[in-house]
């Protein structure tokens, strides 16, 4: 009988040690999503969101009548993160959660603070602009892939022009060939997890705000199709969106959640967090991951988006921080990126919704952070990669820190 008592006592200890600091962290953020939706009462698709666009389990919010209580309920929580106990990434994790929350809390209070700083504690990057080192570095890669394919025409903004225009799916096949490409994507990540059960319809819709988007709960694929898509942009957003993306990502998090080898905190998705880098990171590298970029056009393709990626950040950075107006921006992305004006300011409409403002940094340096690791991962370890990727929640930092 002692011996059955000190083995409970010792499960709970575990459990408040482990697991609880998630449920609190859970339901703390889930309260500040309540109450910023209570006072944001916005029509458009991006308040409609909120700060959590889904979560995967059911989580009962704390109630705060105004941000002070929970920024006092987040204090309490980080007073009891104990470094002692062998759980030092979600320690770090945590502590990054809880700094990233404080920092949004201080935008919708509408508190002074810089464009950088944002950047630094809700996306935990020190990026800012950028250069041309970088960006370089994508043109290179785009102008040795045009060469392979006898695009030499003209001058790199010509032949991306021309090549481009070669791959375009037309408007009225371009959902049938993203669904075409789910299915392959769905094939081919049976590698990683077995997700055949699973499927996403693609969905074409108009007048939003992002190129395509993941509708976990009811399972479509949205895509607006007011901007053009190569067949190589397609195959980017079939694994960045569903497989193994967000669908695959979503999906592991909920089942690990409901058995209880994920801390409750791990059901949210946080929009302009310390986790929207990683979460945003792990569906870039979707391709890689499938082992997928198996042609010129598809190292053009991931260059290419990686450079527009970039720049949508450098974007974002004139207009926060040096707050030049979207007319004065729009024709140097758009020059840059190798794109019409059109598109460009398409992509960069959510830019004005202060709360996704510093998000667009979540593509460009998530992607870099999981490619980085994901670089030196040798195929033996990438199953145990993919389940301590997948499985565990992550920023930049941690990711870097903690895996080995």
């Amino acid at each position: 009988m002692g011996t059955g008592f000190a083995v409970r006592k010792s499960e709970t200890r575990i459990w408040e040690l482990r697991m609880k600091p998630g449920q609190d962290l859970a339901e703390i953020t889930a309260g500040i999503d309540r109450l910023y939706r209570a006072q944001k009462q916005g029509e458009g698709f991006l308040d409609a969101e909120g700060l959590i666009p889904v979560a995967v389990a059911a989580i009962e919010p704390r109630n705060f009548a105004r941000y002070a209580d929970a920024r006092e309920a987040l204090a309490k929580l980080s007073q009891t993160l104990d470094s002692g106990t062998g759980e030092q990434l979600r320690v770090d994790y945590l502590g990054e959660m809880i700094d990233s929350l404080n920092a949004l809390m201080d935008t919708f209070e509408g508190r002074p603070i810089g464009f950088a700083e944002r950047l630094r504690r809700q996306i935990r990057v020190d990026t800012t602009v950028i250069g041309d080192d970088i960006l370089d570095t994508y043109r290179a890669t785009i102008r040795n892939g045009l060469d392979e394919l006898g695009y030499r025409g003209g001058d790199l903004a010509a032949d991306i022009t021309r090549w481009e225009k070669d791959t375009i799916v037309p408007r009225d096949t371009v959902i049938l060939v993203l669904e075409d490409l789910l299915r392959q994507s769905r094939r081919r990540a049976a590698t990683m997890y077995d997700f055949s059960h699973e499927w996403i319809e693609p969905v074409g819709v108009t007048d939003k705000p992002f190129a395509a988007y993941c509708d976990y709960p009811g399972r479509k694929v949205l895509l607006n199709l007011d901007f053009p898509y190569t067949v190589y942009a397609l195959k980017h957003l079939a694994t960045h969106e569903a497989f193994p993306g967000h669908l695959v990502h979503l999906g592991l998090r909920e089942r690990y959640v409901a058995d209880g080898s994920m801390p409750l905190d791990g059901a949210q998705v946080v929009t302009s967090s310390a986790s929207s880098a990683l979460f945003e990171g792990i569906a870039d590298n979707g391709m890689a991951f499938l082992d997928w970029l198996d042609t010129p056009g598809d190292q053009i393709a991931v260059a290419l988006q990686r450079l527009r990626s970039a720049l949508r950040c450098n974007a974002a950075w004139m207009m926060h921080e040096e707050k030049k107006p979207i007319d004065e921006i729009a024709p140097i992305i758009a020059t840059q990126g190798y794109q019409t004006e059109h598109t460009v300011r398409g992509r960069l409409a959510f830019l004005h919704h202060d709360l996704r403002a510093p998000f667009v940094y979540a593509y460009w340096c998530g992607d870099v952070a999981v490619e980085k690791v994901w670089n030196d991962v040798p195929a033996s370890e990438r199953k145990r990669f993919w389940h301590y990727l997948y499985g565990t929640m992550h920023t930049p930092t941690t990711l870097a820190k903690y895996w080995q």
